[in-house]
């Protein structure tokens, strides 16, 4: 990016393979539905959402 540009970078989106996220699914199936990072984990989703339509 050079100075003055109003451009940008999108940020990287980590591809996850489908054991990673059955594992994630099960551990977030564990945890209470009151734990704050079930929370934070939707936050994560939409920012992967617009990483990805940021390409």
């Amino acid at each position: 990016m050079t100075a003055g540009s109003d451009i940008t970078p999108c940020p990287p989106v980590v591809d996850y393979t489908a054991a990673d996220q059955a594992r994630a699914a099960d551990e977030i199936m564990a945890l209470p539905e009151s734990a704050v990072v079930v929370e934070m984990l939707g936050d994560y989703a939409v920012l992967r959402d617009q990483a990805r339509a940021c390409r």
